[in-house]
């Protein structure tokens, strides 16, 4: 079984988010993804961008790898974060943005059959999501 392997590097900002939408579409549809694990897939990869962009820590860019198997699509949304400021030191995040973050990765779990995620200060986010084609008869 062969792996394809996408990369998308993109800027972190929310105007950016669309094309990585449309990447990872493009991506899924290759695997024939029903339209709504597509959306599904859009939108885990939204909510994924969205939570590393609001991280006060976020880095530069957002990079996206797909990996497409046979019956399955691995995306990872990683940035690299960047050095914490000594006044942040020690700050925990506060209630609010414990339910934000919690939200989106809650959402993410739901939409997606595999979900890894981990958010360091100084390491950046890396969250890897995998979404299986469920079984279909063939035509």
């Amino acid at each position: 079984m062969s792996t394809d392997v996408v990369e998308l590097r993109i800027p972190s900002r929310a105007e950016w988010v669309a094309l990585a939408r449309l990447a990872v579409a493009a991506v899924a549809n290759r695997l024939r993804f029903t339209i709504e694990d597509i959306e599904d897939v859009k939108l885990a990869v939204a909510e994924a961008c969205t939570a590393v962009i609001q991280h006060e820590r976020h880095g530069e860019y957002i990079d996206l790898t797909c990996e497409t198997s046979g019956d399955s699509l691995r995306v990872r949304v990683r940035d690299a974060g960047r050095e914490a400021r000594v006044r942040d030191e020690g700050r925990s995040m506060d209630l609010d943005e414990a339910r934000i973050a919690g939200l989106g990765v809650f959402l993410i779990r739901t939409l997606m059959d595999e979900v890894t995620y981990d958010a360091d200060p100084e390491l950046g986010t890396d969250l890897v999501m995998v979404k299986r084609l469920q079984g279909r008869p063939t035509a």
